[in-house]
């Protein structure tokens, strides 16, 4: 029977919160709670590469204000801008990483250089 003022899915909610509050209690007791370092999967060339990708994004939409509506800026420059921003900048933003021009640079031996 439940009790009036007491939702009938109480019980459920109580024993849910036992059982998890007793399992992170034996973990940290057993110790095998890891303290990791969490750092940003971002360096700051990724930032930059962004931060340009926006710069080149706003050039687009200024382009497209500015001008007749039949002029070059708005029909040709400002899509290409846009586009650009858009599709190629800031995805290699993204998905570059530093380890990329490592590699590369470090592969080469004293003879191909």
């Amino acid at each position: 029977m439940v009790e009036p003022g007491v939702p009938p899915n109480a019980g459920l909610l109580i024993f849910i919160l036992t059982v998890t509050k007793g399992s992170m209690a034996k973990q940290i007791a057993r110790g095998k709670r890891s303290k990791k370092v969490e750092t940003l999967p971002l360096g700051p060339e990724n930032f930059m590469i962004m931060g340009l990708g926006v710069l080149v994004i706003i050039a687009g939409y200024i382009a497209l204000a500015i001008g007749p509506i039949e002029g070059f800026l708005p029909l040709v420059l400002a899509p290409i801008l846009l586009v650009l921003g858009y599709c190629v900048i800031i995805p290699v933003g993204i998905l570059f990483k530093k380890s990329y021009i490592q590699s590369a640079n470090s592969s080469q031996t004293p003879s191909q250089v």
